[in-house]
């Protein structure tokens, strides 16, 4: 996506959204232009030809949906553990940049990385001590 196609907004302390141009300015948007009485008088049958019609938004078919990957969410997997980033990172020996990159969706883990944390779900107490044994006494 280009930079001429991207629009910068701001919103005030009082709620209001602004435009934020390339100097720094801000401009109010232009007022809304929706016909809303039309829009609430679309009957359910026109509203879903509409949404059927969409090419940006096809209908999530049986199909589509057994090919979506079902990835785990680190940052919520995170928060039920209590633990900050530094934590987890260091606990699961996961770098911090890479966890930080999964959770803002920047990346998403492979499939290896997957697998790891669906285990780390599941029973994390185990995780932590796999990686981290008791130290062998030395004779």
């Amino acid at each position: 996506m280009s930079e001429e196609n991207i629009i910068r907004a701001r919103r005030l302390k009082d709620g209001t959204l602004v435009e934020v141009l390339p100097d720094g300015s801000t401009r109010p948007f232009p007022p809304d232009q929706t016909d809303w009485a039309a829009f609430d008088a679309l009957t359910e049958d026109e509203i879903n030809a509409a949404a059927l019609a969409d090419p940006d938004n096809p209908p999530l078919t049986p199909e589509r949906q057994a090919r979506l990957k079902r990835v785990p969410q680190v940052k919520w997997m995170r928060r039920a553990l209590g633990l900050t980033q530094e934590a987890f990172s260091a606990r699961f020996k996961i770098p911090l940049g890479t966890l930080r990159d999964w959770e803002q969706g920047k990346v998403e883990p492979d499939q290896a990385a997957r697998a790891y944390l669906t285990v780390i779900a599941r029973d994390p107490e185990a995780v932590r001590k796999a990686l981290n044994p008791p130290e062998e006494p030395r004779p």
